[in-house]
Parts: C-alpha cells; structure tokens; sequence
C-alpha cells in the first residue's frame, strides 16, 4: 500500500521511530531504557507488522547493542538505535571504535542526569558526555524536528565526504513522552531524498573478501601491499572529517527544506528575536524551548533580547557561531549540564570559540534544570538581569552560579 503524508500526533520517541522505518534502517540492536524504551519498541511493532523490513537484535546490554551495530554497519547494512543516560554510558567503549572505524551509525538519544544519586529525569548530562569521541551531535527542540533530523543525519552521516556516526538528542520526558503533530513524508519523496547507503566497508560483498582490523602504529609502516597510516595520521582524518561536516550539514539540511519546506535556522543554530537587539541567550533543547517564553517576557519589561538555539554542538560550529556573535554584546548562556569543576559546558564551549574576538562580547553563564527540576521563566529574568548589571559594571565574575536551587528549604 502506498503511504501518502499525512499529520499524525505523536511523542517524540515514537517520532524517531517513524524516521528510523522511513530510512528504511536494515539492522536495528537496542536494549531498553527509561525514557528511552519507547522508540525500539515501536520499532518492533513495525517489524512484526510488516511496516518495516529489518532485523531486530535482542541484546543483553546497551555495550552489546553498540557492538552489534557497529558490526552490522560494517556489513553495509543501514544501522540505527537508540539510548539513554547510563545506557550511553556502556556503550561508550564502542564509541571511538564506531568512529574510528567511520560506521555512519545513528543514536538517538532521550536525554536523562546521570548518576549517582540515581535519577531518571532529564538534563543535558549524557549528550555532553559523548562530545570527545567523534560522533556528530544535534539536539533538537520539539517532535517534528527529531524526525526531520533523523532523516538528515542518515544522509550527513553516510555521504562519502563524511562516514562518521551521528547522535540525534532530545530532552528525556519533555520531548520523548510528550504527543505532538509532525508531518510524515511520503515514502517516495523520503527515498528520493535519502537514497540507499553504498558503504565504504560492506563486508557482506563475498566477492570481495575483507576483513576490519583497526590496530596501528605510531608512526606510518610502508608494507610491500602499501602504505599503512599511523595512528596520528587516522585522528588527523576523522578531525578533519567533522571539521568539513559542517558544510554538509549545511548542504543536506537546505536540500531538505527545499523538498519539504520545513527549516531550522541555518541547519547549525536557530536565532529567535536576534535582530533588533545585541543581547542574547544561548542556549539548546528544552532550554532553548523555554527560553523563547520568556524572551517574550523580558521584552515586555524592557529587556530587548533574542535567543540563539544551538542544534550543533559536535562539530561545534566555531566560525560560524563567531561570525553570527561579532557584533553583540551581551550572551547570557543557560546550560542544562555542568562541566564538573568548572562551568556549565555550554558556556566554556562558547567562550573558547569567540576568544580573540575583537570587541568580544561579555559572556555570563548559569547551571540550570539539572535532574528534571523545572526551569521557569523567571529564572531566564533573574539571569539576565543580573547579567546585564554586571556587563554595565564591568565586572567579570568567575563564578560557577545556579538558578532554581532550593538550598533554604533543606534542613542543614
């Protein structure tokens, strides 16, 4: 039966799982975790239905999921999953190893705070711990955009120019378990867009025997067969590969907003109200997703302030960001996760991407939402307003601060 689009109201796990059967994802290996569950179980329900044509892989653990697709990937097979919070976690070892190996895998990822004390609500913990092993990450901001971005991520992920794996993260129970409208793509007009995946790799071509073997040496070995890279020279490519993803991200979102009309920004970062004014929040995800409130609100009291959502924060988009931010300024970053020891990530991230700008702008960060407490938009205000006191002043507080903590209300 041919599928027409159609508007369907869903969460935004089971909007992943809709991108992942319209990729037509061939091998699927998952092991289920709180918030994260509902997307590969949905996945099976298309499966045993005859919706989608794929082998699930039961696991016994998320290291073993991660093992099994970067195993199938390297097959040929187009490979997605999903996760969560320790989940991710223990699937780490194999991180750098799907990297390293440039297996174009997709994760999505249900955000949640990592333990201990032991925690199934949201903040922005586990997305910020994969940032050092090579994966491209996107953080989106409602339903329709987990879908959209899936459908992008496969074809950034797998063009030849790239080979790197993705993560495609939204926020634990705000976005994973709450019901939306998304449009669904026609079939057709999906497979036009993101065609079959022809791999660099693809072991299942028997008439090609080969093998994967990734151990190397410091330095370049010359063998009588050829040249073999050192290790260096294999970090070098992979860098190099996230570095020039940035243009194909770019590339492949403008493509998908002239097939399907939707857009996100500039397919790196979104700019809310930014226009008019040279103050700015920063922000990503729920935080961004609250923040457009309360911009609304720090406008009606005077306050003239927009909002830069970042979807892209690996590869970090570092000239683009600096060329966006050279004329503003005051950025007032508000970080769903805290870089133990120092500041929010977010922060120092954007901090070091601007260092040596001329006219820098001021830059003040705060640590909010950690473990599913709510941010309010008066937390937005209170920031601000201090911020701005203290860019008018001068003063450059080093100071770890967090807003919402309820520390009068403990009995100590």
């Amino acid at each position: 039966m041919k599928e027409s689009k159609k508007t369907i109201i869903v969460t935004g796990n089971h909007a992943a799982a809709h991108a992942l059967r319209q990729a037509k994802v061939g091998v699927i290996s998952a092991y289920p975790i709180t918030p994260q569950s509902p997307v590969v179980e949905k996945i099976s329900d298309f499966i045993n239905e005859g919706k989608m044509k794929a082998r699930f892989l039961m696991v016994e653990s998320e290291h073993s999921a991660a093992a099994a697709c970067c195993a199938a990937s390297a097959t040929g097979s187009r490979v997605g999953t999903a996760t969560s919070s320790h989940g991710l976690m223990l699937m780490y070892e194999m991180l750098p190893w799907a990297s390293g190996t440039r297996l174009p895998i997709i994760i999505n990822l249900a955000t949640r705070s990592c333990g201990a004390p032991w925690s199934v609500w949201d903040d922005h913990s586990d997305f910020i711990a994969a940032r050092d092993v090579g994966w491209i990450q996107f953080m989106c901001e409602d339903n329709q955009e987990i879908y959209d971005t899936n459908l992008q991520a496969f074809k950034i992920a797998e063009d030849p120019r790239v080979y790197v794996p993705a993560i495609v993260a939204y926020d634990g129970y705000i976005l994973s378990h709450t019901m939306m409208p998304i449009e669904v793509e026609m079939q057709e007009d999906i497979d036009a867009f993101l065609p079959p995946l022809t791999h660099h790799l693809n072991l299942s071509d028997i008439t090609q025997i080969k093998g994967v073997g990734p151990v190397t040496t410091p330095d370049i070995v010359k063998r009588t067969e050829g040249t073999a890279p050192g290790y260096y020279e294999f970090r070098y490519s992979l860098q190099k590969a996230l570095e020039n993803s940035i243009a194909i991200i770019k590339e492949v979102h403008d493509e998908f907003v002239d097939k399907f009309g939707r857009s996100y920004g500039n397919g790196l970062f979104k700019t809310i109200l930014t226009e008019d004014t040279d103050t700015i929040i920063f922000a990503m995800g729920s935080v961004s997703s609250q923040a457009r409130n309360a911009i609304k609100k720090l406008r009606d009291i005077g306050i003239k302030i927009g909002l830069v959502s970042l979807r892209l924060f690996r590869p970090f988009p570092v000239n683009q960001l600096r060329d966006y931010f050279k004329d503003k300024k005051n950025i007032i970053v508000f970080d769903r996760d805290i870089g133990y020891g120092y500041e929010g990530v977010l922060c120092y991230e954007l901090k070091a991407a601007l260092y040596g700008l001329k006219n820098a702008p001021f830059i003040k960060g705060y640590i909010v939402g950690l473990g599913g407490r709510d941010i309010k938009d008066e937390h937005f205000i209170e920031g601000v307003q201090k911020a701005l006191k203290q860019s008018e002043q001068g003063e450059i507080v080093h100071e770890t601060e967090f807003l919402g903590l309820k520390l009068e209300e403990l009995e100590l």
